[in-house]
């Protein structure tokens, strides 16, 4: 519909925003790593019981502070940096190729719906790619909660990797890559809808224009409802990402038996386990994400278009 589309925010220029997009989340994850170490040790915290090993986000924060130091609340850094380089530029990738390839010859750029499933399959196929990351980095940030005997010590990325192929098997390194890719679809999904019908909204009450303050209240507003919908499918990928093979079992056959196992020991709202620091995390990203594209098309319609 012409309201959906007209919310829609613009269509980077790919050639410029590649290299941008790829080092600037690199970036922003030295900042975030804190946040998705926590989000981790709180969706692993209490399995199979409702006690909770966590009262709060910032409880796990502290505690992690106190027994591990500030270098504790950074380990797995580099897988985080590693799943960026790899998940981004792949994702950017794929999306720019499809998008051209979607483009009409006259340059009138792929309707909402296209756009969506553009987004989506760029997204699932920067997710695949980027699982033996993902994996590296759920089983360095979970380390420090495990006795000191059952710890797997891998002391970065690249050694984390070389050793699950070596004691595990190549495979292990995409574990989880269905539920990984699945959350980048709905990450994807829910965020371009979302935020299309929240702009819409905030314009039709009449109380706001089509300015940075519409954006940012749409953006925020889209951040929540795409952590409220990828959240049961994240801590799907973590604890399956995270369990350990014992005598020739694995702790989970597949998916749907950790949500089952979830909600039946530890309750239907523990699939939310560390929603603060998720969307502490999102949030701003989607927020940063929808301004960033909406003035780029500002720029470029007012200085290109118009020009």
């Amino acid at each position: 519909s012409v309201i959906v589309t007209s919310s829609l925010p613009p269509d980077p220029e790919p050639k410029c925003s590649f290299l941008f997009h790829g080092s600037h989340r690199m970036g922003a994850t030295v900042f975030v790593q804190p946040l998705d170490l926590v989000k981790n040790r709180m969706q692993l915290s209490g399995q199979g019981t409702k006690a909770r090993e966590y009262k709060t986000s910032f409880h796990a924060l502290f505690s992690i502070l106190k027994n591990e130091g500030v270098s504790g609340i950074y380990t797995g850094l580099s897988a985080g940096l590693l799943r960026q380089a790899t998940y981004t530029t792949t994702r950017l990738g794929i999306y720019t190729i499809l998008f051209e390839k979607m483009t009409g010859a006259d340059g009138r750029p792929p309707n909402f719906f296209l756009k969506a499933l553009i987004g989506m399959t760029a997204g699932a196929t920067g997710a695949f790619v980027g699982t033996p990351a993902e994996v590296a980095l759920i089983r360095m940030t979970a380390d420090g909660r495990l006795p000191p005997d059952q710890r797997r010590g891998y002391t970065n990325v690249f050694n984390a990797l070389a050793r699950i192929t070596r004691e595990e098997g190549l495979t292990t390194l995409w574990r989880g890559c269905v539920p990984t890719m699945a959350r980048a679809v709905v990450v994807n999904a829910a965020q371009l809808a979302s935020y299309s019908q929240s702009k819409q909204a905030l314009l039709d009450s009449g109380y706001f224009g089509d300015d940075i303050l519409c954006h940012f209240c749409a953006s925020m507003i889209s951040g929540l409802v795409t952590t409220a919908a990828s959240m049961p499918v994240d801590i799907v990928k973590t604890r399956i990402q995270n369990m350990k093979t014992i005598d020739g079992k694995p702790e989970y056959k597949n998916g749907l038996e950790v949500l089952l196992r979830v909600v039946r020991s530890e309750g239907f709202f523990s699939l939310w386990k560390g929603f603060t620091p998720y969307y502490a995390r999102l949030g701003p990203h989607t927020v940063l994400t929808f301004i960033f594209l909406e003035q780029m098309n500002r720029l470029y319609k007012t200085y290109v278009l118009d020009g």
